[in-house]
């Protein structure tokens, strides 16, 4: 079996974690193998639809003009609004068409070293679960509309597709290092939490966290509180973020071309031998390197973030 420290080039192998590489623990339940995945797809229940096509609703009122074009046309390419949680297979067969990829259904959050493995293989992981009524607003470990409506639609976009697939063969290297929390980071501030300016003023968000939440994506891209920063790939890398709540920085990038670029061209193995440990920037930092496009006034954090039930300005 390949390990780590000599990966097979092909990623067709799942490597061996080695003892001295740091990742999270996480048991593996009984009916899942090594890659983690489902024997299959949950059997949803009528109520478990319904709180899907009230998600989706919910979303489509905040989305228009404010996610960006690409997710717009992957969400009407998959038809996710057809009705109902979508069936992984068809879901597969459509994205395979227009990409390559396919969505696998996981039962929750799965090891870093197996979640690189199925991205650099086009394959992604969604947890196999949808929120109940009572957790309709906010979930902490994602769930299948997170995963699906979030995410999804961007992988029928070819260059954002490829990045994904290049971020997973990217983790291997980052693990060898343990530099995991640096290549956090870089997927926090795009997959997850990444803006685009499509036109000079146009911000538009593409990440999955803002996306599939109503309050954040009018945050993300109008609110004077947070900061929205030009990427730069090696200081992302060296910024903290916010896992609970709404992010104090924001970084935006110019194109998924651009995006590609300066991470696929980058040498990683040189950056991560200067990387420190932890962070460097606090996730409100504005440094001197920073091509700001808005300097928040960080009203939300100051006044206490979520605990204090300060309003996202």
């Amino acid at each position: 079996m390949a390990t780590l420290a000599h990966p097979a080039q092909d990623f067709t192998v799942l490597p061996q974690l080695p003892a001295d590489v740091f990742t999270a623990p996480l048991k593996k339940p009984a009916h899942v193998g090594e890659d983690w995945v489902e024997p299959a797809q949950t059997a949803y229940t009528s109520e478990d639809h319904r709180i899907w096509d009230d998600l989706f609703t919910r979303q489509m009122k905040v989305l228009p003009g404010r996610a960006a074009s690409a997710f717009m046309a992957g969400l009407e390419r998959l038809d996710l609004g057809r009705g109902g949680v979508p069936e992984f297979g068809r879901l597969s067969e459509d994205l395979g068409a227009l990409t390559g990829w396919s969505v696998v259904p996981v039962p929750m959050l799965i090891p870093d070293h197996v979640f690189f493995w199925h991205l650099a293989n086009r394959r992604f992981p969604a947890g196999n679960f949808i929120r109940t009524r009572e957790t309709f607003d906010y979930i902490q470990e994602p769930d299948v509309f997170h995963d699906v409506f979030g995410h999804v639609p961007m992988l029928t976009d070819p260059v954002f597709a490829d990045y994904m697939q290049e971020y997973g063969r990217a983790g291997w290297k980052a693990m060898r290092y343990n530099r995991l929390k640096a290549l956090g980071a870089l997927y926090w501030y795009t997959v997850e939490f990444g803006l685009i300016e499509e036109a000079p003023g146009d911000i538009r968000a593409y990440g999955a966290g803002i996306l599939s939440g109503p309050t954040e994506v009018v945050y993300a891209t109008s609110a004077e509180s947070p900061n929205r920063i030009m990427l730069n790939v090696d200081r992302v890398m060296r910024t903290d973020y916010v896992i609970s709540d709404l992010q104090p920085t924001y970084f935006v990038i110019e194109s998924f071309e651009d995006l590609y670029r300066q991470t696929v061209e980058r040498d990683f193995d040189r950056l991560y031998r200067s990387l420190a440990p932890g962070f460097t920037y606090a996730n409100s930092a504005v440094i001197d390197v920073d091509n700001v496009l808005n300097r928040g006034t960080q009203e939300y954090l100051l006044r206490g973030g979520r605990g204090s039930m300060a309003k996202p300005v």
